[in-house]
């Protein structure tokens, strides 16, 4: 690419997006060019592992708080919060999760409204002011492989961690600068601990280890 092929892609690209790239690799636009690519790969390919946590971590709860709520107030659908356990910014996410899982006159099914809620819906469900409503009585039965080895503060640090790096690769932010190594031992520890059988799943088609050995 000539350096006037390089003006041009810059100024599509904006000066403000690869600033962050030129400030790590002295100025130099081929390089940040290089440096901008690489990070777009290894965003997507955290994007695909992060993305099949999502599902067996989301599942996982599920199932957990389906029996739970079943056996506690006769209801399986935990989301309609028949115990009154739930926030309200939970039950404002939950209201639209359904409305969407309904669209076009589709009955409601359980799954559908799952699916439709996001990684920081159920991140929050980890945090302290759930510990005892849910964490204690419930939630932690989702983790068996931290028992012994950790409490609901390690789970919720981890998937809050993933959750942040999901939203920078969402609105395609710089994540180089982040430390990528430990947030991959981070999303491999999350499954394990859900999961060894899909911890090895996800970890065999992640490409990820292999994009952080070629960063250029």
């Amino acid at each position: 690419m000539t350096p006037a092929e390089l003006a041009v892609l810059e100024s599509r690209l904006s000066t403000e997006r690869l600033a962050p790239y030129r400030a790590v690799t002295g100025g130099d636009v081929r390089s940040a060019l290089r440096l901008y690519e690489w990070n777009r790969e290894v965003g997507a390919a955290f994007g695909a592992t992060l993305g099949d946590l999502e599902v067996v971590l989301r599942n996982a709860m599920h199932d957990q708080l389906t029996a739970w709520s079943n056996m506690a107030d006769g209801e399986p659908r935990w989301y309609l919060d028949p115990g009154r356990l739930l926030t309200g910014d939970a039950l404002d996410d939950i209201a639209k999760a359904r409305r969407r899982a309904t669209r076009n006159g589709r009955p409601e099914a359980p799954g559908r409204v799952v699916a439709e809620l996001s990684l920081g819906f159920w991140r929050y469900l980890l945090a302290g002011r759930y510990e005892r409503t849910l964490w204690l009585p419930c939630l932690r039965q989702v983790f068996p492989g931290l028992q012994g080895r950790g409490m609901r503060r390690d789970v919720n640090d981890a998937v809050r961690d993933l959750h942040l790096l999901r939203n920078r690769i969402a609105h395609h932010e710089p994540i180089h600068d982040r430390p990528l190594k430990d947030l991959h031992a981070t999303a491999m520890s999350v499954a394990d601990w859900v999961c060894p059988v899909s911890r090895r799943w996800i970890e065999t088609r992640c490409r990820v280890a292999a994009l952080l050995a070629s960063r250029p």
